[in-house]
């Protein structure tokens, strides 16, 4: 990839959650780069030139199987892979239920492990590999209301950090991108008021924006990003300090 604006090595990308939010910041900054870029969705399909849209419910292993085959068979293996999907069922620790923590869990961690454990042999065929996984500051300063939503993504370091230490001799890194509050679907159903209470608790007193999530995410997809693994980037404006 080199520089990741520099087109001379296209790569195979494929983002998971990939038609919003950062993922689709993230599937946007690889297209502009002239990268192959494939995008799954569990509902609404992405419709923009040089994404390849594929549906896929990351929870079920049929349907992650059926859409790397499709995504293999159009761009060729995936060289780098982006977790981005997520989901969250919020709610009071004693209010949960079994299934919204469950859900939870399997949309954002044991599907990032589902799909990592389906690229990585054919990454360490090729001695090179790219995996970015999609944290949250909430991963280590907790949330009220998000037990679920904070373990899962607290989940994704260990897991990110293990892939590192088995396949770093394979040319493969695994990293993960902690954001803290980014103007997304999610926040843009905040009150005005509930948005500026956030932007004031963030040093820089703002909210982040996907382009400047993706920014990070596209550098450790980049060749002069190979010494860089079991990292975790914080795009937080400073939220996380401390942790």
């Amino acid at each position: 990839m080199g520089n990741v604006t520099d087109p001379s090595t296209r790569r195979t990308i494929l983002i998971t959650g990939g038609s919003r939010g950062i993922g689709l910041a993230c599937a946007r900054a690889f297209a502009e780069a002239d990268h192959r870029v494939a995008v799954t969705h569990s509902s609404t399909p992405v419709d923009e030139p040089g994404l390849l849209a594929v549906p896929c419910d990351v929870t079920d292993p049929e349907a992650v199987e059926a859409a790397l085959s499709t995504v293999e068979a159009e761009l060729g293996p995936v060289e780098v892979l982006v977790a981005s999907a997520g989901i969250t069922r919020d709610g009071l620790l004693v209010r949960m239920s079994e299934a919204e923590f469950a859900d939870v869990i399997d949309t954002n961690l044991t599907a990032t492990w589902r799909l990592a454990k389906r690229v990585v042999p054919k990454m360490m065929r090729a001695r090179w590999g790219r995996i970015i996984v999609v944290s949250s500051v909430g991963a280590y300063v907790g949330a009220p209301g998000q037990a679920n939503y904070a373990a899962s993504k607290a989940g994704l370091i260990g897991l990110a950090r293990s892939i590192a230490r088995e396949y770093g001799p394979r040319g493969i890194t695994a990293n993960v991108v902690a954001p803290g509050p980014i103007d997304t679907d999610m926040l843009a159903a905040l009150s005005d008021d509930a948005r500026a209470a956030m932007a004031a608790q963030v040093p820089v007193g703002r909210i982040g924006t996907p382009a400047e999530v993706a920014a990070v995410v596209t550098f450790l997809a980049s060749d002069p990003a190979a010494y860089v693994t079991g990292a975790v980037l914080p795009v937080d404006g400073g939220l996380g300090m401390g942790h």
